[in-house]
């Protein structure tokens, strides 16, 4: 087990708390395997009848993986990096798949591992708190822990739009784009979790402390999502963005220009490609060879390096533009290597 999550009995409830506030409960190896091996004991104890995940601090439930730690791993090769991905994939399926109700209170910041995390499972909470993310194409990377799935399936081209930006949702937003089902205001939760640990039916318990969530802004901007990002590629996104004319268009514009132009292309790609695919599993199992070529490349390492070692926020992405990542080098990110396999996808899919 590992001492950054705490795993203990409330009542009838298992509780998970993942317990880095200073790092914003970002995710170890360690943490994703003492998270795992909790849900396998639980499945199979007939005392507990429900998970609650929360995060340990006031900040929020979790900032995503460690990036810093995969950051070091991948300049010396990224074998841990890909042992993470491995795992932490793993858990996210059988978290999707769990036999009992699992509840996330995603209160506070909740971005890429810990949307993976939450936002597959039974009953997924947003306070007025949450802030809702997969910002992965800021440092290089692409949308994984299912997160390219819940951006395909999300209302016409919003999940596109969001993981092209790598912008943020706030609780309405995260409603409605299918991240979470229920708002509850961060002040019920206490009494919440002990109706729970007391044995209340926790559809019910959610559902009699549920709200009406703020209203979700990018519903207002649908229209021009869905025109622009339907798009047949991301060059043409980006001019139909600014040919609109529209402030919060062109600052869309510039934030995908802004992010890594090969995890642009690759988003994009792979968003498209979730849209056909079966199962969460067969999408993990993409994401697993994107992020192992990822660990290969030289945008993940120098944007985590901008973003969080040097903090300079001027990466130097290479290609360094849009119109010199070739369709082939797209391809690479999907193509089966020998041992970077997740094998997660069930027969036929």
């Amino acid at each position: 087990m590992s001492a950054e999550v705490r795993i203990h009995r409330d009542g009838v409830v298992g509780r998970i708390v993942l317990d880095r506030p200073r790092a914003l409960n970002s995710l170890t190896h360690g943490m994703i395997t003492a998270v795992h091996a909790a849900l396998t004991e639980w499945a199979d104890d007939d005392t507990v009848h429900a998970v609650v995940l929360t995060g340990s601090g006031k900040r929020g439930l979790c900032a995503g993986a460690d990036i810093r730690a995969i950051h070091d791993d991948a300049k010396a090769g990224g074998a841990g990096a890909r042992a993470f991905f491995r795992d932490e994939y793993r858990l996210n399926a059988l978290i999707a798949r769990y036999p009992k109700p699992y509840l996330a209170v995603m209160d506070g910041i909740t971005m890429g591992g810990g949307v993976g995390l939450s936002a597959h499972c039974a009953v997924r909470i947003v306070t007025e708190h949450s802030t809702v993310a997969m910002p992965e194409t800021r440092i290089g990377l692409v949308p994984d822990v299912g997160g390219s799935r819940l951006l395909a399936l999300a209302p016409g081209e919003l999940g596109t739009h969001l993981g092209l930006t790598s912008a943020s949702m706030g609780p309405g937003d995260a409603l409605l784009c299918g991240f979470a089902d229920h708002f509850v205001r961060s002040a019920e939760v206490p009494a919440l979790l002990a109706e729970l640990a007391a044995g209340a039916d926790p559809a019910a318990a959610v559902a009699a402390r549920a709200e009406s969530a703020p209203p979700a802004g990018l519903a207002e901007r649908r229209e021009w999502i869905d025109a622009c990002y339907a798009a047949d590629s991301a060059e043409e996104i980006v001019e139909r963005l600014l040919a609109l004319g529209l402030p919060e268009a062109k600052e869309a514009a510039e934030q995908v220009l802004g992010n890594s132009p090969t995890a642009v292309k690759v988003t994009l790609a792979a968003l498209r490609r979730a849209r056909t695919l079966p199962s969460l599993e067969a999408v993990l199992d993409q994401e697993y060879r994107i992020s192992c070529a990822a660990l290969a490349g030289h945008d993940l390492v120098e944007g985590i390096r901008a973003q969080v070692v040097d903090k300079d926020r001027n990466p130097r992405w290479s290609p360094a533009d849009l119109a010199a990542v070739t369709a082939a080098e797209v391809d690479r990110f999907f193509a089966p290597r020998e041992g970077d396999e997740l094998g997660l996808a069930p027969a036929g899919a």
